[in-house]
């Protein structure tokens, strides 16, 4: 039972990595296919190519947190090659989410209406304001990657002095687990500024309707519909994070429990679903994605009843 089980969830594990996948390419692919037609591309498409990417990568960094070192391998080859994998990990991690959290930002910025005068700085300078947070993200990172070479150094000193050669096989396991509640700590910043926008539209959304009560209009005016789409996406983005969040922070609770079970790649499946399902939540949201997307399933379509 345990073995079929531990093989379902390897099989769903490589669906979401397929299909995650896929959604990344087709958005960068039209992006990039538009941006050649174009010979220009738009803040909001710059920031989905770049997300698709990085999620791209992402997706592969999370499969490699599943590798198996050779058995009698020395402690040494080991414990490098696994501090590059945990870095591979937290740089792709990082990029993922914060491109995430700016496209947020963008959104809110963009949609939402304030008379006051920092928000409508902010809302005159998007691009600058995006840019800046990214860059500022960047520090955040690099203290990150402190933390893993100092933790990493730590442990194989640790692990020197007491000759532990027995535990080889599972040293994936313990260094994954060894960076996975700091790197979850690290994720609670993008979370917060995404949760702050989220909140903020709401309210902008609230002060559209109350002024639009007495418009012959109605509430279904365009800015109206403005706010409710951006806030659809920002709520699945925001379920989406604290499954992810919470995905990775049991996994850190309790680390031999979860060796022990199949837990670990349980959580490993809901955390692989963040990236591959935002990837199609934000294609199927956008109006030129989603009419590329209906065009290609149309012609797919209609070849296979030639």
């Amino acid at each position: 039972m345990t073995g079929f089980l531990k093989f379902t969830l390897k099989i769903i594990l490589s669906m979401e990595f397929i299909i995650g996948n896929l959604g990344n390419a087709f958005i960068v692919l039209v992006n990039i296919m538009d941006w050649v037609k174009r010979r220009k591309i738009s803040s909001v498409d710059l920031i989905f190519t770049a997300l698709a990417i990085s999620r791209t990568i992402f997706l592969l960094a999370l499969i490699s947190c599943l590798w198996r070192p050779v058995p009698y391998s020395s402690l040494m080859i080991i414990g490098k090659l696994m501090r590059v994998l945990n870095i591979f990990f937290t740089v792709t991690n990082h990029f993922s989410l914060w491109l995430a959290t700016c496209l947020s930002i963008f959104y809110f910025l963009k949609i939402a209406n304030f008379s006051n005068s920092f928000f409508l700085y902010l809302k005159w300078r998007v691009k600058k304001v995006v840019a800046v947070a990214l860059l500022a993200s960047l520090l955040i990172l690099f203290i990150n990657i402190v933390i893993i070479n100092t933790k990493t150094d730590a442990w194989i000193d640790n692990h020197k002095a007491n000759r532990s050669y027995n535990t080889v096989l599972n040293i994936s396991e313990q260094f994954c687990h060894l960076f996975l509640f700091p790197n979850t700590m690290f994720t609670l910043i993008p979370f917060f500024v995404s949760l702050v926008t989220f909140f903020l539209l709401i309210f902008s959304l609230w002060k559209h309707l109350k002024t639009m009560q007495h418009n012959t209009k109605g509430s279904r005016d365009a800015n109206t519909m403005a706010h409710i789409k951006a806030l659809h996406t920002v709520v699945v983005f925001m379920l989406l994070y604290i499954i992810f969040f919470l995905s990775f922070l049991l996994q850190s609770w309790n680390n031999e429990s979860l060796q022990k079970n199949m837990n670990i790649l349980f959580f490993r499946v809901i955390g692989v679903a963040f990236p591959s399902a935002h990837s199609w939540v934000l294609l199927l949201g956008n109006n030129k994605l989603r009419q590329a997307l209906f065009s290609v399933l149309w012609c797919t379509r209609y070849r296979t009843k030639i």
